[in-house]
């Protein structure tokens, strides 16, 4: 992509409402715009980098044997009186009402729709277990949205659903999805941090929620440094095996967030402890019979017997992952994204663009790194270097390759990795490090 043609509308001033490094950077990158209180249109910068998240995600559930499905984000009012939730969920619910005196709701999540699909579809337990997962817009109206996408009142998240014939199955299910967590935030960059958590409106009696960590989350951290260098990418996964004694490893470290952190009863001696800051980006939940007893979602079993069927239900914000990941991996200049999910993996610069010495190694090189597969921002516009390189830096892209007059007389390139040292080298070496 050529940076005269590219939409990236960026801002030298930091706005005044942006608080957070996320919120600053993302607006000053030109990633998304403010459209009303904590909604977000996303433009092209920031949407590349939330369908790297996605595809992520996507190929994460799809190792599990989870199945893609796609519900609607307006909700029948009557499902959630069904189960019981609809004067529960309080005042974060958009209800709305159409021309026809129907009450609906703008879907905060959707155990109630997938339930509802669950229980006119499957009615014998030869056909369990399902796990069937969407990536979708919700929206929940929070009293103050704030922080960026951190806090929105829309938000695109992954939600999935699984269905067991009894709780022993069901735990396979949660497990499965607990091991995903952890590969699927790894890959990204992250060290993903399972503690036990509260169900919360969801319901149900185990959790797990997953925390990344950064100097700027919204809640303190204590945990045994051991998990710093986990690595689940490591692990030899097999989705159809058990998976008890993986997830029994990462239990077995400490970790508790602010609220249930005791220091008396802490397995680790004070000095021994890690401490600091995280944000919560995953979310899993088993929750039993909750939904499937109220809302009549049963299977015959082997014996020929209705049962209700047991039920887990599993989150991640994706878009919430956008601002947590650059609260994780950011400095002064910008951002720094891995490039496992960066907008592009370089960004090559022209540094006298009109110089037809310049114009023809830049365009050679573009051209080269194209055909490669390699996903380049040319920035050939007729800008200072330093304009370039500040722009560069802010936006976080992997590699920076400049090209200037000094070089092509030397016959070599300038390439930097974001955040490390510039070094100068041929411009076939730096094309076969590129790619």
């Amino acid at each position: 992509m050529r940076r005269s043609k590219f939409f990236m509308p960026t801002l030298k001033e930091t706005p005044a409402e942006a608080q957070i490094p996320s919120h600053r950077l993302m607006l000053r990158a030109g990633m998304v715009r403010q459209t009303a209180a904590g909604i977000y249109s996303w433009l092209p910068l920031g949407y590349r980098v939330l369908k790297n998240i996605e595809q992520i995600v996507r190929e994460e559930m799809d190792a599990t044997g989870a199945q893609e499905i796609l519900m609607p984000t307006v909700q029948p009012a009557e499902l959630w009186q069904e189960s019981g939730r609809y004067e529960d969920y309080g005042k974060e619910m958009l209800r709305i009402t159409d021309r026809h005196e129907r009450g609906l709701l703008y879907g905060p999540t959707h155990e109630e729709i997938v339930t509802d699909i669950f229980r006119n579809s499957v009615r014998s337990y030869r056909d369990l277990p399902q796990n069937l997962y969407q990536i979708h817009w919700k929206f929940r109206d929070e009293v103050r949205p704030r922080f960026g996408v951190m806090r929105g009142r829309e938000f695109f998240m992954k939600d999935n659903y699984s269905f067991d014939i009894d709780p022993a199955a069901a735990r396979l299910s949660y497990n499965k999805m607990f091991v995903s967590y952890l590969r699927t935030f790894a890959r990204m960059g992250l060290t993903p941090i399972p503690m036990q958590a509260d169900s919360g409106a969801i319901g149900g009696d185990m959790s797990h929620e997953f925390i990344v960590l950064a100097d700027t989350g919204e809640s303190a951290v204590y945990c045994d440094p051991a998990w710093l260098d986990t690595d689940p990418l490591a692990l030899d996964i097999d989705f159809d095996g058990d998976l008890q004694p993986i997830v029994d490893k990462w239990t077995e470290l400490y970790a508790a967030t602010d609220d249930k952190h005791d220091p008396a009863n802490c397995p680790l001696d004070a000095t021994k402890l890690y401490s600091g800051r995280g944000i919560e980006v995953g979310h899993i939940f088993y929750f039993g019979t909750k939904y499937s007893t109220s809302m009549g979602a049963t299977v015959s079993d082997d014996q020929g017997k209705d049962v209700p069927v047991e039920m887990g239900s599993y989150g991640i914000g994706v878009s919430r992952l956008v601002g947590a990941i650059i609260e994780a991996s950011h400095d002064d200049d910008g951002i720094i994204w891995p490039e496992s999910i960066a907008p592009f993996k370089v960004g090559l610069m022209n540094l006298r663009s009109g110089d037809e010495a310049c114009d023809a190694v830049c365009e050679k090189f573009y051209q080269d790194l194209n055909a490669a597969g390699v996903d380049t921002l040319y920035d050939e516009r007729d800008e200072r270097a330093g304009v370039k390189f500040a722009e560069m830096d802010l936006i976080g892209l992997p590699w920076q390759v400049a090209v200037g007059p000094r070089g092509v007389k030397a016959g070599t390139v300038e390439i930097k990795r974001r955040g490390g040292e510039r070094e100068e080298i041929s411009a076939d070496s730096a094309l076969a490090r590129l790619t």
